[in-house]
């Protein structure tokens, strides 16, 4: 299982790829873990990593070698939000280049092994971590050397082209489309790690101020101390009954359509995932029932209409079903639980 995060805006872009390749989004729903698309909106949470991988997975199936490079081409046209800044964060390319690695996570998963190397005249970005399998790596490798470099040009203004390529994935027949994106022909496969290198580069100049530097790496900062994970679909799906059942009962048609997709799109899902729209609506209930009875003094009436019963009977039936207790027995229950729960601590 890969671990980690990446940016929303990042995740978007893949997304876009993936629809613009040919992937359809039942394929993308597919994926597990599960990202809901609503959520690709919000610049300040995250999705996995390991969704990421699986949608550059369907990408590299459907369009094979070129494909890195269309994600690169949305990423230009719709930026990358806080990460198009850093590389004007240093008065001269080397640093900056570092800026922008340092916060490399407001564009990727932290954890990506990206350096900044300089050695006489050569400034060379390089992935120090080899990711396998091997053949998913050529879209996702293309893109973030094609990124690199486009931004790159655009801090110094000057069309830079490098002096070497390499690409740890194997080599293809056809990679003219990499000669005329790099601008150069010194381009290497099947190498240890990804890199580019430029020659007398690292001095120049990306027109900056100290001031200004440091202000872009703050809020750089800023915005990853703020981002939270993104909920998952299941979560939504949660919210969402949750939220439907204090106006009155839900089915699933109700809930599909909130979530703008059909029923039997939800079922098929909810399968996958191992559980059943009973299990979930079941189990979202009992959470808020134990909620009501131990927090509050509603009637078990009031308690039922909450949690969309018809009447406290239907409620009574479905404590007994749950807990194998009563209603009076689960509620004194709950209260002996929290009170113990209290005492322990306070004397803490």
């Amino acid at each position: 299982m890969i671990e980690g995060t990446i940016p929303t805006r990042v995740a978007a872009l893949i997304r876009t790829t993936a629809l613009n390749v040919g992937v359809t989004p039942a394929e993308l729903d597919a994926i597990i873990p599960t990202v809901d698309p609503a959520s690709l909106a919000d610049d300040l949470v995250r999705v996995p990593t390991e969704w990421a991988w699986r949608a550059w997975e369907l990408i590299d199936a459907s369009a094979g070698i070129g494909s890195g490079l269309l994600a690169t081409d949305i990423a230009d046209r719709r930026g990358l939000y806080v990460w198009d800044y850093p590389f004007i964060s240093g008065p001269i390319l080397g640093d900056s280049a570092r800026n922008a690695l340092g916060v490399r996570g407001v564009v990727a998963d932290p954890s990506i092994g990206w350096v900044v190397m300089q050695n006489g005249r050569l400034l060379t970005v390089r992935d120090t971590v080899a990711i396998d399998p091997d053949p998913l790596l050529a879209p996702l490798e293309e893109f973030m050397l094609s990124i690199m470099l486009r931004r790159v040009r655009a801090a110094t203004r000057r069309y830079l082209v490098p002096d070497r390529v390499a690409f740890s994935h194997r080599a293809s027949n056809r990679y003219n489309y990499l000669v005329d994106e790099f601008g150069t022909s010194h381009i290497e496969f099947g190498c240890p790690c990804a890199e580019i290198t430029f020659l007398d580069a690292g001095t120049l100049s990306t027109q900056t101020t100290p001031d200004l530097g440091a202000m872009l790496r703050h809020y750089a900062e800023i915005v990853l101390a703020a981002s939270n994970p993104a909920p998952s679909w299941r979560q939504n799906l949660r919210a969402t009954i949750t939220i439907a059942l204090r106006e009155g009962d839900l089915t699933i048609d109700e809930a599909a359509q909130s979530m703008a997709m059909s029923a039997r799109t939800l079922q098929r899902r909810l399968h996958e995932m191992g559980t059943s729209w009973r299990h979930e609506l079941e189990s979202i209930r009992y959470e808020q029932a134990s909620r009501l009875m131990r927090d509050t003094n509603l009637p078990i009436q009031s308690v039922a209409a909450r949690l969309g019963y018809a009447d406290a009977r239907t409620l009574r039936r479905a404590i007994r079903r749950w807990t194998g207790q009563g209603t009076d027995e689960f509620r004194r229950r709950l209260h002996d639980r929290n009170a113990l729960g209290t005492n322990a601590n306070v004397a803490g």
